[in-house]
């Protein structure tokens, strides 16, 4: 499709000599199975400029209007080699994870975007699409499948390198261009109509890539474009975990008939150092969540995300033992008119007269709310593979309760 060597069949690949991601994978919260989040159109190393030919040029990074992209870090160039590897993407398109080891298919996910994307098809057919962190490229498909004029898929892992293979075999490289870099990095000159990106990372922003849909909206997005998904909340609530616990650290008082308590304080030190990523049952929860962050993608800047901190006031809704808080996060799919102001989004917590924190941010403006189509990693829905994130509490922190 292009002439020039660095392009072949709409895949841009970064120039020789660029940095190449080395070996080694960044440690996530604990849990047992592969790492999953941080963000791969975060970072990536400077495009080349195709030549004349079908789709539009994407230049050289040397605008000297634009402010230069921060350099790309080793623990980039770390994340973005992690994300080359298959079975993160399998796992993120295949199945979730139940029980701690038994997978189930998992459908949410990728349905959800799928149906979001035929929903909003007026605003994708015959419009320009970026689709960030493009991974497999299956998003990025579904987007040319409902019609769109042309798909920037982004992507700073070597996935980048295979997502243009499954493009050219499903014959949609006059439609999808695979672009091997970072956002702030590759030049796209034209802007678009829509963003779309699975940016979400464990309790919501933990390696994710928010910050990326960021740049990419303040440097592409034409005003009214559409961001999917257009909002995200980020929830918290107390949790009872007898049999985790017990799994965790009453096993060391008995081992096959062996006293080992000797081992018992070094496994709650274990137990409570670090977030725990697993399944936690909607009977574990003791009260009504609380809402410790709402993003608005339209409004939400990068300062923003820098501290996110937040007060809480609950009750048991039960007579049981507290071990600690679990996060968990919903993101809904609408266009710009029905999302929530800024000033929705910066308002206070507000405390409801039977103690149910909320957040006032959450009252969004929809035509008919029933019609608001979310994708949901609450213990009460169907599992995904973000999970659950635990955060234990040890008996010093719990004194204070």
């Amino acid at each position: 499709m292009f002439s020039d060597p660095g392009y072949s069949n709409g895949y841009c690949r970064p120039q020789e000599g660029g940095a190449a991601p080395e070996h080694g994978a960044l440690r996530p919260p604990h849990r047992g199975r592969g790492r999953r989040r941080g963000r791969r159109g975060r970072s990536h190393d400077p495009a080349d400029s195709p030549a004349s030919g079908g789709a539009p040029r994407v230049a050289d990074s040397e605008q000297g209007v634009e402010q230069k992209p921060p350099p790309c870090t080793d623990f980039d160039m770390a994340y973005f080699h992690s994300y080359a590897h298959l079975g993160i993407h399998e796992e993120m398109i295949k199945n979730a994870r139940r029980g701690g080891r038994h997978y189930v298919p998992d459908r949410v996910r990728t349905e959800t975007y799928r149906t979001a994307i035929m929903r909003h098809q007026s605003s994708i057919a015959g419009k320009v699409v970026v689709d960030v962190g493009c991974g497999t490229g299956i998003l990025s498909i579904f987007c040319a499948q409902a019609g769109a004029k042309r798909v920037y898929a982004v992507d700073a892992s070597d996935i980048a390198v295979q997502a243009n293979e499954v493009v050219k075999a499903n014959n949609l490289s006059d439609t999808v261009i695979v672009l091997h870099g970072r956002v702030e990095d590759v030049e796209i000159d034209e802007e678009v109509d829509v963003i779309i990106s699975e940016w979400m990372g464990y309790l919501l922003l933990y390696e994710s890539m928010l910050g990326s849909v960021i740049t990419a909206r303040d440097r592409w997005l034409k005003p009214g474009g559409l961001i999917l998904p257009s909002n995200a909340t980020l929830y918290m609530a107390p949790v009872t975990h007898s049999d985790r616990y017990s799994d965790s650290i009453d096993f060391w008082r008995n081992v096959y008939g062996i006293d080992m308590s000797a081992m018992l304080p070094l496994a709650k030190q274990c137990a409570f150092e670090e977030p725990c990523i697993e399944t936690i049952s909607g009977e574990n929860v003791l009260t009504w969540p609380h809402v410790v962050k709402h993003v608005d993608c339209y409004t939400v800047t990068l300062g923003e995300l820098e501290s996110v901190t937040t007060k809480y006031k609950f009750k048991s809704m039960m007579r049981a033992p507290l071990h600690g808080f679990a996060f968990w996060f919903d993101v809904e799919f609408n266009g710009p008119a029905t999302s929530p102001t800024s000033n929705q989004v910066s308002s206070s917590f507000i405390e409801s007269s039977n103690n149910q924190s909320t957040d006032v941010s959450q009252r969004k403006k929809r035509a008919n709310p029933s019609e608001a189509l979310v994708l949901s990693t609450a213990p009460e829905d169907p599992p995904t593979h973000w999970q659950q994130v635990s955060v234990a509490l040890s008996f010093s922190q719990l004194v204070g309760f």
